[in-house]
């Protein structure tokens, strides 16, 4: 899957204000907090990314370790650059060209996360996304062996990222992935707009405490409504058409995400996965946002336009040489 990335996010830093003096150092965490837009809410405007080395499940190397030491940090962060350095060609060709790209196209981050967790998941407190109930294990496994007996009867059969559609980066929940990570957060006092580098989807969410769509009217990306908790923005979504879901939810998922300025640089992102119909129980993840560079280019994803003719073409010749057996 190739894609045509027409800008690269750059992770910046910003420099505390010369305000901020040595002697209200120990404050500037509450001080940065209390600094509110023009409509009195906390400001969590600007350009952010994810990028994270830390994985969403802890690894089964790192079972019942829930953080690293500096040295350990520093001895996995290593491991993990190499083994994911695209550069590294070898074994068939097939495998050559299944890396698609080389490293320079991405950006994963170059780091784990600061309290270096093994996971971005927090509760439970193993890191590993809780069990399937039965009836979603069923449903998740009669859709994979489906997509396998029909990998490309027609463009519905292929993935919704390839068809350029959703990407996981826009969610909700927001994951990081292998590349383009920026967010662009725009607020006034009746809307928080979050624009997703990936594929440019943009979250339009209220705060004007209107409810929740309801009945039938169900989204992709469901359906968010904002309030404020001090300075915790909380953006509660329901409504979940189940199309594009979510580490094996289903229709009937509620998201609820919390986002913290805890300092100039960095913004606590913290979702909680609650789904009774797909999920044993309900599960919990932490991913700091730090301040990155704007602005956002767009990202040009062109596999729905020129990819998708050559694979369903792909697809018939195979049928037809099977058919001439």
């Amino acid at each position: 899957m190739v894609k045509w990335v027409l800008g690269l996010t750059i992770v910046g830093c910003l420099v505390m204000p010369a305000a901020l003096s040595a002697q209200a150092k120990p404050s500037a965490a509450k001080s940065w907090a209390s600094l509110k837009t023009a409509d009195g809410q906390p400001d969590l405007q600007g350009y952010w990314t994810n990028a994270t080395l830390t994985p969403l499940e802890r690894p089964a190397q790192l079972a019942g370790k829930a953080t690293l030491t500096a040295e350990e940090a520093a001895a996995y962060v290593k491991q993990i650059r190499e083994q994911g350095n695209r550069d590294r060609r070898g074994g068939s060709a097939e495998t050559d060209v299944g890396e698609a790209y080389n490293d320079f196209w991405f950006d994963r981050g170059t780091k784990i996360v600061g309290s270096l967790r093994t996971s971005l998941i927090v509760d439970p407190p193993d890191g590993k996304i809780p069990s399937l109930t039965a009836e979603a294990q069923q449903r998740v496994d009669a859709t994979r062996e489906f997509n396998r007996q029909h990998p490309a009867d027609g463009p519905e059969n292929r993935g919704l990222a390839e068809r350029c559609l959703i990407w996981g980066t826009a969610g909700p929940p927001m994951m990081p992935g292998p590349y383009n990570n920026a967010y662009q957060i725009v607020q006034n006092r009746d809307y928080v707009v979050i624009l997703v580098e990936m594929i440019h989807d943009a979250r339009v969410i209220p705060l004007d405490g209107r409810p929740h769509l309801g009945g039938d009217m169900r989204q992709w990306m469901g359906n968010s409504r904002g309030r404020w908790e001090g300075n915790t923005l909380v953006v509660d979504t329901t409504d979940f058409s189940g199309k594009a879901p979510f580490r094996g939810s289903d229709q009937n998922l509620h998201l609820v995400e919390r986002f913290t300025r805890t300092d100039a640089n960095t913004m606590q992102y913290e979702f909680t996965v609650n789904d009774e119909s797909a999920f044993t129980r309900p599960w919990s993840v932490q991913i700091p946002f730090t301040k990155a560079e704007g602005p956002i280019f767009e990202y040009a994803c062109t596999e729905g336009n020129y990819g998708m003719t050559d694979i369903l073409a792909g697809a018939r010749a195979q049928e037809q040489k099977g058919a001439a057996r």
